[in-house]
């Protein structure tokens, strides 16, 4: 397992040196959020790229429906050539409560967004090609032929693209059939009743298990599981993550949303939560 860290809070100048921080912690990754106003993701990690060598670096995560899939395209293959190949893309519709309230114009229409996030991804890995194409979607019309290829920027060092991670929610297929079409999935779980539950072992076995069955590709493909170990020893942390380790689970991203931050930079410092 992998172990990345989420800074929800801080500018770029924070980010480039808690990055730092990070990277001789331990973490293999190190993740900012994107919201529709706040400081600009990409801003951020451009600067923690500078400041480091080996970390990965990536967004927890990116609303593709509301991101022009060229833009996206051409800032994180910036970065990933920047950083020398260590950028990760996370995607997902998006969560209306940050920030989609104040800009009217933004689509909310949960159809509309999905159709979207289908579309960006099979733009973003058309465009991570660098190859002329042509593509006629519902809501994007591209024809990259008419563009000149000497105008095309760098392809990104991670070939055949920036490994993109997506939002799937157990057991909604739909979100699982997206998810075979990416590098990697963010595990989450829907009730009987429709509302967020637990992610536990099992469910990340059935995950795998639906991976392994319907994925054409056998190239790696990841399981990535958001938690807490904030506060835990080393036994209860043993406890939560070894049988998601054992279950198929290839990430822990520690997500401590709304833990004071004296805390949070302590939890940052100690290093990642490996239980062996």
């Amino acid at each position: 397992m992998k172990y990345g860290f989420v800074l929800p809070f801080g500018d770029a100048r924070t980010a480039a040196d808690l990055a730092c921080e990070a990277e001789q912690a331990g973490w293999d990754g190190f993740f900012v959020p994107e919201a529709p106003w706040h400081i600009d993701a990409w801003v951020a990690l451009t600067a923690a790229a500078m400041k480091t060598e080996r970390i990965r670096l990536g967004t927890m995560l990116t609303a593709l429906p509301r991101m022009r899939p060229w833009k996206l395209a051409s800032e994180s293959a910036t970065l990933d050539n920047l950083s020398n190949g260590r950028v990760i893309l996370s995607l997902g519709l998006g969560a209306l409560f940050m920030g989609y309230q104040a800009f009217l114009d933004e689509i909310t229409d949960t159809r509309t967004r999905a159709e979207l996030l289908d579309e960006g991804i099979d733009l973003l890995t058309l465009l991570y090609e660098g190859k002329p194409f042509r593509y006629e979607g519902t809501h994007y019309h591209v024809n990259l032929e008419a563009v000149d290829a000497r105008h095309y920027p760098p392809k990104p060092v991670q070939q055949p693209r920036i490994p993109l991670w997506v939002v799937g929610a157990w057991p909604r297929l739909k979100t699982m059939r997206r998810a075979l079409r990416c590098d990697g999935l963010i595990a989450e779980k829907r009730g009987t009743d429709g509302q967020p539950a637990p992610v536990l072992p099992e469910d990340i076995r059935q995950m795998r298990a639906y991976v392994v069955a319907h994925r054409p590709s056998r190239a790696p493909f990841d399981i990535v599981i958001e938690g807490k170990t904030l506060g835990l020893d080393t036994t209860q942390t043993a406890d939560l993550l070894l049988p998601r380790i054992e279950a198929g689970a290839t990430w822990w991203i520690e997500a401590l949303y709304g833990v004071p931050q004296d805390q949070l930079l302590s939890r940052l410092r100690q290093g990642p939560p490996r239980p062996i």
